[in-house]
């Protein structure tokens, strides 16, 4: 005989409440346990093409040597190395925009001190955030940060397309020469969106705008702004004329729209009305400088790219070289960092870095290895000698490393970093990395994005302090929450107070507590069990996150 359709259904419900809290406590020892799994370390170090590169230690001896002489001639004392695991936050900051997690600074200690910035930078570039968050910060070179003519522009498009091209480690030159030289629908030719980004759907003409495109290419591929002069000559000096931009500007005339999307038509002239003159005229295509390496065939736009990439346009490679520097130091060799003299002086290492960028079939990852290995990237920020204090001269002279500000969505990217124990990466929960993208939305709305202008001087505000202090993100990613929070869990888990304070310290600042810090905290938590530990270790978390060291690069 059949049992009464309600005992059925109460024992279907106490079968999936058990079945629910099973799943549940699965997931939560999980979580817990995983926190602590260290990941295989390497044994071997090896280059981005998997072998020693004895030529790359030589430039890197070169760089350094140029940076030496220079300290030399101006009487500096340089500092000290810096301690592998700031070396590893900094690297991790400019390459993801994020601090290391506690899980990844494990693996790194499991290592010889002599590999572990080799293999930061390898695990770095095989893990999709560094394409991410590079193509990121160049996108916002080459396009900006607005939305752009809707129909006709995809800045998403653009910047996957360009994730992709980092994470193959594609020829800086050839990813230029894409852009430049672009055809197609912005939809399934990503790289388009360069030249549509141009587009005013509000005016007639309803084509790229080569005024625009002009201007936008040498400030993100020459570092020289000549559209300053669209308007009117040089009135400082007798370097760039009105008519240098605009016969530039000449080769984006021929870029059209048109069913098959952006084209070229060469039957197209430039018409332009320079000041004092009463009517437009044609103006040809030219370039401003080195006009011999401008190539004799082709397109005007791919000839055009043929010239800006050409190996022996330095131009190119010192703006590619500056724009990576400022990636990894948070500020560029040189200010503003799309305004590079064409004919110097140059700071020590910058040539050394272009010729070898030319040599090396413009790698990035070779340049961000050389750069990341060398002793300017890898010295403290501190003077040595605690009763001198560090000169704005060091500074200057790069005989320190230089402190700056974390920008916005580093800071994000930090707070939301230091509340897992293993790597928020493309490896993590679905919803794990929308609510990582949620709340960076939500965070840089409030604490301000820098835009374009990324690398510019920049300071603190009240309301930033106030946001980190009071708002919801620290608060959310700090709470008492055993399963979300990286605080809760190192608070039940760890061994010993001193353990849990020494946790919390990797995880936050990347670093090991000092003698002074940890007699400070090792006593809030004696005692504590349960929820009141699980607060109290909130409290830590939120001190160090608002300390000053976690908001700097330093």
């Amino acid at each position: 005989m059949s049992l009464p359709q309600a005992d059925n259904t109460r024992s279907d419900g106490r079968f999936l409440r058990n079945f629910g809290l099973l799943v549940c406590l699965s997931i939560g020892t999980l979580l817990l346990t995983s926190a602590f799994v260290r990941p295989r370390a390497p044994t071997e170090t090896r280059s981005s093409s998997g072998k020693a590169d004895h030529a790359l230690d030589q430039i890197v001896q070169d760089l350094d040597e140029s940076f030496r002489n220079d300290w030399v001639r101006f009487g500096l004392q340089p500092a000290g190395k810096a301690e592998d695991l700031l070396i590893a936050r900094r690297i991790s900051l400019a390459l993801t925009g994020t601090i290391p997690s506690l899980q990844e600074i494990e693996a790194l200690l499991r290592l010889p001190g002599e590999d572990r910035t080799e293999w930061w930078l390898t695990h770095l570039f095989n893990d999709k955030r560094y394409a991410d968050y590079v193509a990121e910060r160049l996108t916002r070179t080459y396009v900006g940060t607005e939305s752009g003519p809707f129909l006709v522009y995809r800045r998403r498009r653009l910047k996957e397309w360009l994730s992709g091209q980092i994470e193959e480690n594609i020829r800086y030159d050839q990813l230029a020469r894409s852009l430049i030289d672009s055809k197609g629908i912005w939809t399934s030719n990503p790289e388009v969106n360069f030249v549509t980004v141009s587009i005013d759907q509000n005016n007639d003409k309803k084509g790229p705008d080569e005024i625009k495109l002009a201007a936008r290419l040498t400030r993100a591929f020459l570092g020289v702004r000549i559209d300053c002069m669209q308007c009117h000559d040089d009135k400082f000096g007798d370097r760039w004329k009105q008519e240098d931009f605009h016969q530039l500007a000449s080769f984006f005339s021929q870029a059209e729209m048109s069913f098959k999307g952006v084209r070229d038509n060469e039957k197209v002239s430039y018409q332009y009305r320079f000041k004092g003159e009463k009517e437009e005229r044609t103006v040809p295509s030219a370039v401003p400088f080195l006009p011999e390496l401008l190539p004799a065939e082709g397109t005007a736009r791919s000839r055009l790219a043929g010239w800006v990439t050409h190996p022996e346009n330095k131009a190119f490679a010192r703006t590619t070289v500056n724009r990576i520097w400022a990636l990894m130091f948070n500020q560029p060799m040189i200010s503003p960092i799309d305004d590079i003299p064409l004919d110097g002086p140059f700071p020590p290492g910058m040539e050394i870095l272009a010729e070898d960028l030319v040599k090396n079939g413009y790698n990035l990852q070779r340049l961000i290895r050389i750069i990341a290995s060398s002793r300017v990237f890898q010295m403290s920020s501190r003077s040595d000698d605690p009763g001198t204090p560090v000169t704005s001269l060091q500074e200057e002279r790069h005989a320190v490393f230089p402190l700056s500000r974390l920008r916005p969505e580093q800071v994000a990217g930090s707070v939301i970093q230091a509340s897992s124990l293993t790597p928020i990466d493309s490896g993590s929960h679905v919803l794990s990395r929308i609510s990582s993208l949620t709340q960076t939305g939500s965070f840089l709305k409030r604490y301000g994005d820098l835009g374009e202008d990324e690398f510019g001087d920049a300071t603190g505000t009240i309301p930033q302090r106030l946001l980190l202090m009071n708002g919801e993100l620290v608060r959310k990613r700090t709470e008492n929450n055993m399963v979300g929070n990286a605080s809760t869990r190192i608070g039940a888990l760890a061994t010993s107070d001193e353990k849990a304070v020494e946790l919390a310290y990797l995880t936050l600042l990347s670093r090991y507590p000092s003698t002074t810090e940890s007699e400070h905290f090792v006593p809030l938590l004696d005692g504590l069990k349960g929820e009141e530990r699980g607060k109290a270790m909130q409290d830590i978390c939120w001190a160090l996150i608002n300390s000053t060291e976690f908001s700097w690069n330093h």
